[in-house]
């Protein structure tokens, strides 16, 4: 297939580049700016130099892909709702261009909104300020062959820049690594690798499924989490006031826990990644 992804040279989205590339797919990469042009290029992928708000060049990119992957997203959350209102028009001008074809387009999400151990049955809190399941299924109404790939609250691996990073760094700020209450509100997590494996899976599998999950840990206590960092910053472990997290006490204190059992039946999926706590001991993370 000739895929077209959104957010190639992103965390997640490179690692969808390269699975794909490496099965034997053709790949066409949205990047801003020259360093990751040049960086996907380098790649192996074909490059959409433009960003998110350009809608005709995406619009015209999808209608020529045999499928598109959708991950970018602004993680800027000082603006997340600017960021989520721009994802949703994101994923209305690539389902647009798609409508009519019997081509697919996976969007991704997260578990945030979702009840605790949710399935792939489960739908979303409807007042969830990010919209990208409410998006994709809008087009899925309208005849798109649209599904959605939650992804665990941690996609892990060296070079992680998402919440474990926003973790730690909270540890060393504060000089203790917290929890909320006792530390038993669960999180989810996914090797990067292994993740991206989900998005090529259900693309040549035929996009069967209106939700997909990208979860190898399906339940890991905060506290855990917690555990393991102070003990590598040499720090206390105790636990905190939702206070003490700021903007960040929500997913700290978070219940991401997801079940993936359909989505390892459906595509034959075996994460063989390290998991989120083994991930955790590895140096890298805090140097």
């Amino acid at each position: 297939m000739h895929v077209f992804v959104t957010g190639a040279t992103g965390w997640v989205g490179s690692a969808v580049v390269q699975d794909l590339i490496g099965a034997g797919h053709q790949v066409t990469g949205l990047a801003r700016n020259d360093e990751k042009a040049a960086r996907l290029a380098a790649s192996g992928a074909t490059v959409l130099r433009a960003t998110l708000d350009d809608l005709d060049a995406l619009n015209n990119a999808a209608s020529t892909a045999d499928a598109v992957i959708h991950t970018a997203f602004n993680h800027d959350f000082s603006k997340f709702p600017e960021s989520a209102a721009q994802d949703q028009r994101v994923i209305e001008a690539l389902g647009s261009a798609l409508e009519g074809s019997k081509h697919p387009l996976l969007v991704t999400s997260g578990l945030s909104g979702l009840p605790a151990g949710a399935t792939e049955a489960d739908l979303p809190d409807p007042a969830s300020p990010r919209r990208s399941e409410v998006a994709a299924r809008a087009l899925k109404e309208r005849g798109v062959r649209v599904a959605t790939v939650r992804l665990a609250p941690s996609v892990h691996g060296i070079g992680d820049h998402g919440f474990i990073p926003i973790v730690i760094r909270l540890a060393r700020e504060k000089g203790v690594s917290a929890y909320i209450g006792d530390g038993q509100n669960k999180w989810s997590g996914v090797y990067r690798l292994d993740a991206a494996k989900v998005y090529r899976l259900a693309l040549e599998q035929g996009v069967t499924e209106a939700v997909y999950h990208a979860v190898a840990d399906e339940a890991v206590p905060f506290r855990d989490i917690a555990s393991i960092i102070g003990r590598w910053l040499g720090l206390p472990v105790e636990p905190r006031e939702r206070e003490h997290f700021g903007w960040f006490a929500n997913m700290a204190g978070g219940n991401m826990a997801a079940s993936s059992a359909r989505t390892r039946a459906l595509l034959g999926w075996n994460p063989t990644g390290p998991s989120l706590l083994a991930d955790l001991e590895q140096p890298a993370y805090y140097a």
